[in-house]
Formats: structure tokens, sequence, C-alpha cells
């Protein structure tokens, strides 16, 4: 059960991730980027299942050919008459080498044929991985702006070809952190063909996926950690300043009044 990935899961993870940008930052562009996604994954699902299954009519044309060319050289054996009993050296050489020749092209032949439906299924698979890689290079594109030095500086040298920043810190770290969890999850769909390929291409393209994925969310979690590191400060000062006002504001304790002996009676 926990030994694979669930394509069902993967993709209410999307449409929950979906929800929770549009609640946080509504209609904005992360948003539809990721309602893309969405459908992407549930393209990526019925890619797989297809690939999962075999491909009848391919095999069964496969088969027809098999069984013509074998038909087609069982009546060309069976129509040979030889009419020498000896062969001269050369003559040998020459049925040799055509026959050799024969075996090598009716063997290229009978691989082609019989790697047709994985080579069709692998370059459906490397078209979808694509369009993930794709995807990857999108979602660096909307964060690629989102640059935490306005808000740890708190000065603007801003030109008139600037990017605006309408983020808050609080806002920004929330926005990076849907880019990684999205690149995530395109790792997470790259991996499900993984599941039902063994093509060493795919697996291939899966890993170059993943990689991709991986590094340009460990690009975005930078931004995240001074984000965090410049909040944790504020948070700090903020309860610095807090005690300091609290100490101002209270009365110093009045001293204790000091004890009288009792009245001995002498004078």
């Amino acid at each position: 059960m926990y030994r694979e990935l669930d394509p069902d899961k993967t993709i209410a993870t999307l449409k929950t991730l979906t929800m929770r940008i549009d609640e946080r930052f509504p209609g904005s562009g992360l948003h539809r980027v990721c309602q893309e996604l969405s459908s992407l994954a549930v393209e990526t699902c019925g890619r797989i299942r297809w690939m999962s299954r075999p491909n009848l009519l391919i095999r069964f044309c496969i088969g027809a050919l098999l069984l013509l060319a074998l038909a087609m050289g069982w009546y060309a054996v069976d129509h040979i008459r030889v009419s020498e009993t000896t062969f001269a050296l050369d003559t040998f050489i020459t049925m040799f080498e055509a026959g050799c020749n024969a075996i090598i092209v009716m063997g290229a032949a009978l691989f082609f044929l019989l790697t047709v439906e994985s080579r069709i299924k692998r370059q459906r698979a490397l078209t979808a991985l694509h369009e993930l890689r794709a995807m990857s290079h999108v979602i660096d594109m909307h964060q690629l702006t989102k640059d935490p030095s306005h808000i740890l500086t708190g000065v603007s040298h801003r030109t008139r070809s600037s990017p605006k920043q309408t983020l808050n810190a609080f806002q920004l770290t929330r926005y990076l952190d849907y880019c990684s969890e999205m690149l995530s999850l395109i790792g997470k769909l790259a991996a499900l063909y993984s599941q039902r390929s063994r093509d060493s291409v795919v697996l291939q393209a899966v890993n170059d996926i993943e990689s991709l994925t991986d590094g340009l969310s460990r690009k975005i979690w930078q931004k995240i950690m001074i984000l965090d590191d410049d909040l944790d400060r504020d948070q700090a000062i903020a309860q610095q300043q807090a005690a300091v006002r609290t100490e101002q504001v209270e009365p110093p304790a009045a001293a204790a009044p000091s004890e009288i002996p009792p009245h001995t009676g002498v004078v």
C-alpha cells in the first residue's frame, strides 16, 4: 500500500494546493499555473494507465506480420530445388555469406517489430516528461523576481523597469513555499512514470526532472530561510521592546515598612 505513489492521492494533493493558493492569492498567476499543473496531473494518470495496458492492436499486427514472414520462409524453403550434389568452395562461400546476411536482416526486422510497442510508449512518456520539465521552468519564472532584499533592507531604489513588490515578509514566504511544493509535486508526477516503465531512457529523463526540481526548490528555500531569519529577528526585537515598555509602565514596588520594636516601658 505504501510502497509506491498513488496517482489519485497525488491529484488530490495538487487540487488542495490549488485551493490554498486561491485563498491566499486569489486571481494570481501562480494560481493559474497550479490549475494547469492539476490538469496535467490528470492527463499523467491517464497516460500511465495507457502505458500499463498492453496494446492489443499493435501486438495483433506484429503477430500477423511474423506469421506471414514464417509462411513465406517456409514456402521458399519448400520450393528450393538443388540440382547439384556438390558445391565448389567459392559457391559455398557465396551461399554462406548470403545466408548470414539474410539472418542478420531478419533478426533486425524481428527486433524492430518486437520493440515497436515499447518505443511508442517511450516516445509518449518522453513527451509528457518534457511538459513537466517546462512547467518546472514556468514555476521558477514566477518566483524569479520575488526578491526578499527589499523587505530586509527597508530601502527601495526602484527604477522604471523594476518589478512591483507588493508582498510583505509573511506573504512572500507563503508564495515561495507554494512554489517549492509545486516543484516537489512535479517530481512526484515524473516518478509515476518510473513506476510503470523500466525503459532506461524514461528512467534517465525522470532522474533529470527530479534533479532539476530539487535544484530549483533549493534555490527557493534559500530565500525562505533568509526571510525566516529576518522574521525571527524582528520578533525577538519586538519582544524586547514590549518587555521594556512593560517595565516602564509598571510603578516601582513600595518599600516594605520597617518593623517597630515593641515598647518595653523603659523611658
